[in-house]
């Protein structure tokens, strides 16, 4: 009887699930719905029984549960043509990034992730935090524009005394704190530099900002001051978006001599400068990480970006935005029309992880795996792409930077390992303008020790087919930049 009302349950989950899918839509693996929903694999397998007999679902086996094809009926079909003249043209370009938003399938191998994969999660301990937190009478309560007091504190400590909490903002993730930035510091139409290549995120919310993106080059030392000076001159500028730390898609750390160059260029221009310091859990060098740019920083030019959701698991979508005097009213200002506060749920339980004694541990944990996996990675990429394909090995971050043969498509290698079963990144996606030569990003956090050495090895086969006919057509590259040294350091 108890199995039989389960299989019911589950059979009216699976229902509405598909009725949010479009026709041949993939369902949840039966592992995923087993954890997920607490229930047995007998259970799961009578549910998809009685569906598949009602025409709803479609089992394959070896692959997975799909919702069937369906032919719309003449009358319900709708003329959503009129949309495309309300609508206008286009005014974001969100491709890229939606790849990377994706959820993988289960026999995929993600070396296009940029969150850690479910075995580094700090899961355990956000679960034991929110139980605890769920105790509390006031966690569904209204909560401070700016976050809650502790937590914003907790932030402030970890910037090394640049900020103090009351110039800390909590928001859900560096993503919601960049375009907050983005909409608060500038005005549709204005010009932003912006390091290149950089984060997706940020090429898609300075877009939607209305922002002109305006590439400055960077080289195995970041930012190029030289340019970034003349940048600043010829577009009058008063923002800038880069990553000091462990950049993506890089992993470039901005040379110490370069610092005091780069501040004195923004403070020269009167700009701010958007420190996005996404990375600084995921140090994996000897020694300690380097300081954030705000150390150096006295007049307030530097916006700083951190994440704890990076380190502790995507749900967990906490970030904060640091800034100082009229900027720090203009960030409040954005955020408070965005979504009014992060809720106090998310806020209480990242308090109660962070604060906990098991945290520490969890960042020498991941740290210890993370180092194991990027070197392996970049072992498996030297092995069977050639060490011309891979540079300096970044010493933090989740990602290496990989350079293919003059000649071959990166989006053509992207689409044909997808097609194999193996997730990468094309190195143009992370580019505000055109590349300059054909590269891969590959993200060593989600590389699982014991497939990543033939998993880089079918890559290599794949990007040697892919050299070979560019041999055989003899079509040009991207740009005249050589791939036996993709991060070739310039004045």
């Amino acid at each position: 009887m108890n199995s039989d009302n389960s299989s019911d349950r589950l059979a009216q989950h699976l229902r509405l699930l598909a009725a949010g899918l479009p026709p041949g839509g993939r369902l949840p693996s039966v592992r995923t719905l087993m954890r997920e929903l607490a229930v047995g694999p007998v259970t799961v397998r009578q549910a998809v029984d009685r569906l598949s007999r009602d025409g709803t679902l479609e089992a394959r086996p070896g692959i997975g549960t799909f919702t069937r094809g369906r032919t719309p009926r003449p009358a319900a079909a709708a003329d959503l043509g009129w949309q495309s003249v309300a609508l206008g043209p286009g005014r974001v370009e969100t491709a890229a990034l939606s790849r990377l938003c994706l959820v993988a399938p289960d026999r995929a191998r993600a070396l296009n992730a940029g969150y850690l994969p479910q075995e580094l999660q700090a899961t355990a301990a956000i679960a034991a935090a929110a139980a605890r937190v769920l105790r509390r009478p006031g966690v569904w309560s209204r909560m401070p524009v700016e976050g809650l007091e502790a937590l914003r504190a907790w932030f402030a400590a970890g910037t090394g005394g640049c900020f103090s909490a009351h110039e800390v903002t909590i928001c859900p993730g560096t993503q919601a704190a960049n375009a907050a930035a983005f909409r608060a510091l500038a005005r549709p139409g204005d010009p932003m530099l912006i390091e290149s290549p950089t984060y997706v995120g940020a090429i898609a919310a300075a877009r939607a900002a209305g922002l002109e993106l305006v590439p400055v080059p960077t080289d195995a030392d970041g930012l190029r001051p030289g340019q970034l000076e003349a940048a600043f001159a010829r577009t009058g500028a008063r923002l800038l978006y880069c990553q000091p730390t462990y950049a993506v898609p890089t992993g470039t750390v901005l040379e110490a001599s370069r610092r005091a160059a780069v501040l004195a260029c923004v403070v020269r221009a009167g700009a701010f400068l958007i420190e996005d310091d996404w990375a600084r859990d995921f140090h994996l060098g000897p020694g300690p990480a380097p300081p954030p740019l705000c150390a150096d920083d006295r007049d307030g030019h530097v916006i700083l970006v951190r994440s704890l959701t990076k380190s502790a698991a995507p749900g967990l979508r906490i970030g904060a935005i640091c800034a100082k005097g009229a900027a720090l009213e203009r960030l409040r200002a954005a955020r408070l029309t965005d979504d009014f506060f992060v809720p106090g749920l998310l806020q209480e339980t990242a308090l109660q992880l962070v604060t906990a004694p098991g945290w520490p541990r969890h960042l020498r944990g991941l740290q210890g795996a993370l180092r194991e996996r990027r070197d392996g990675l970049a072992a498996a990429v030297r092995r069977h792409l050639g060490p011309q394909s891979l540079g300096r090995v970044p010493a933090g971050g989740l990602h290496l930077w990989v350079a293919l043969p003059p000649g071959v498509s990166d989006l053509a290698v992207e689409h044909e390992a997808e097609a194999a079963g193996i997730l990468v990144s094309a190195g143009r996606h992370w580019h505000p303008a055109e590349a300059d030569r054909p590269m891969l990003r590959l993200s060593f956090g989600a590389a699982g020790p014991d497939w990543i050495d033939g998993c880089v090895a079918a890559l290599a086969g794949i990007v040697a087919e892919a050299s070979g006919r560019a041999m055989v057509t003899g079509r040009p590259g991207q740009g005249q930049g050589s791939a036996l040294d993709p991060l070739r350091a310039e004045p």
